[in-house]
């Protein structure tokens, strides 16, 4: 049950490399060496409108930024969202596509072009994704429902809703076990719910299957530990809320 954000854009890929749109990893230009890390990742895109104006023209020109290498983790002094990759805050301006290809290859990056997708192509992808929020969020009723969460229902699907601008993480990809998840110090209270409702999800379908004769990665499904991490969850927020009543009242 993986979300991903609507934003109207495809990603053009050759078929010779899926995770790129070029295959510089093996050999770089002899221009030089590149100024960026070998593992940087750069996106290549056409900025869209801010939204502090109520004009219509879309900026000219094409930006190259990019992916963040490292999760951001909480400062444990102040508590604040500290992080040790300053790459993201690098953004470049071209004017053209094919200035910023250029540019990406003499460097010997790996990039990701981004384009406007066709207005036939964003509604059947917005068709797509209503019908796969509408069977996640009924999955997720029905399994809060299960477990004795059911008043949790409305902030599970806000959490689920949000998990997009959230860029969560995939929980199997991602972390060893569901409760890893818990004690992951730098993932928000909804993040931590949406990555174990999408990692239920996607236990369940395993589980179904497991059960039609085709198991997937020849391993037993794990939806039980997952319902448990969710139990988990929950009595840690409770935990929490009850000492933060007790100690409001000591005061």
């Amino acid at each position: 049950m993986e979300i991903a954000k609507e934003k109207h854009y495809e990603k053009v890929t050759p078929a010779s490399a899926f995770n790129a749109s070029n295959d510089n990893r093996h050999s770089r230009h002899s221009c030089g060496l590149s100024v960026f890390p070998e593992n940087a990742v750069a996106r290549i895109f056409r900025p869209s409108r801010s939204v502090t104006t109520s004009g219509k023209a879309r900026p000219k020109g094409w930006q190259l930024a990019f992916e963040r290498r490292k999760a951001p983790f909480i400062e444990p002094l102040m508590g604040y969202t500290g992080s040790t990759e300053t790459l993201t805050q690098v953004e470049l301006e071209f004017p053209t596509l094919r200035s910023a290809i250029r540019y990406a290859e003499r460097q010997g990056l790996t990039y990701v072009v981004q384009r406007l997708m066709s207005g036939a192509a964003s509604a059947e992808r917005h068709r797509i994704n209503r019908r796969a929020n509408q069977t996640s969020h009924a999955f997720s009723d029905a399994t809060l429902e299960r477990l004795g969460l059911a008043a949790l229902r409305e902030s599970y699907g806000q959490a689920m809703d949000e998990a997009a601008e959230r860029n969560d993480a995939s929980g199997p990809a991602t972390w060893s076990s569901p409760m890893d998840v818990i004690r992951d110090p730098a993932l928000p209270l909804e993040a931590k719910r949406s990555i174990l409702m999408n990692w239920a999800w996607n236990e369940y379908l395993i589980d179904q299957a497991t059960n039609e004769g085709m198991p997937e990665n020849k391993r037993p499904s794990r939806l039980h530990e997952v319902e448990q991490a969710l139990l988990a969850l929950e009595r840690d927020v409770e935990t929490r809320r009850d000492r933060t009543t007790a100690d409001r009242k000591a005061a």
